[in-house]
């Protein structure tokens, strides 16, 4: 049966190779994003439907239901990213204190925003037309077991999960978290990441590889495939072994 995937954050990277995954499988595949340019490409390629959306915004969720399906059967929440290196944080170190702290809180509120409120608003907001038998899938991020603001709304996220998991469940949904490690051919680090940091992440790994967009394009694939009805209210790592688990 066909059935009706939204990705959020979907122009590119993780959001992206889960789109065209998906899509190659005869699925009806929607995609969201702030930029109208890669999405337009992306529904060219892959033949889904392309629609900006803000998931930091009630009202532009209010607006993208009218060009979604009634019956949603998997909704992964991709939108975010780390904030952090976009930020405006005041790194003077004579400004004064309510100055710093000003720009530390708005800071800490995008990576919140950027990484937790989407995901919550979007399931709310899609709450009626989730359907029995499907599956909504987060990305998280290893950065939840590291700190920071960005780990700090990611470790959120999972948490917020568990509460969503029981909610949905008696309806015959599952609800999980899929956390990547260091992923190539993404805009995470914004071309910026050093040769050197690089290396240590790969280094940092068992499978001596880092990981790929269509590592986790593959995870959620699973997780919203029939062999994956009993899994929920559950974090899958897909970090090549960089952090292990018991």
């Amino acid at each position: 049966m066909t059935r009706n995937v939204l990705i959020t954050g979907g122009g590119t990277g993780i959001g992206r190779a889960t789109a065209q995954h998906f899509a190659e499988r005869g699925d009806t595949v929607f995609v969201t994003g702030r930029r109208r340019e890669p999405l337009d490409r992306l529904a060219k390629e892959a033949g889904v439907h392309a629609l900006v959306c803000d998931h930091t915004e009630p009202a532009a969720l209010t607006a993208l239901l009218g060009g979604l399906p009634d019956r949603i059967d998997l909704l992964v929440n991709n939108a975010g990213g780390n904030t952090d290196l976009d930020s405006d944080l005041d790194s003077d170190p004579e400004a004064d204190g309510e100055r710093a702290l000003a720009s530390f809180a708005r800071a800490f509120r995008a990576n919140l925003d950027a990484n937790l409120l989407t995901a919550a608003l979007t399931t709310r907001a899609l709450d009626e037309r989730l359907a029995a038998g499907g599956a909504v899938v987060h990305i998280g991020s290893i950065a939840a077991e590291q700190g920071g603001s960005y780990g700090a709304a990611k470790a959120g996220l999972t948490t917020w999960n568990l509460g969503l998991a029981r909610e949905l469940g008696p309806r015959d949904i599952t609800a999980n978290v899929v956390a990547p490690g260091y992923i190539t051919d993404t805009d995470f680090f914004r071309d910026r990441l050093p040769d050197e940091r690089r290396e240590q992440l790969i280094a940092a790994t068992a499978t001596g590889r880092a990981g790929s967009p269509a590592d986790i394009a593959g995870t959620v694939a699973f997780l919203a495939s029939p062999a994956a009805r009993h899994i929920t209210g559950q974090v899958l790592h897909v970090n090549g072994g960089a952090r292990g688990t018991r």
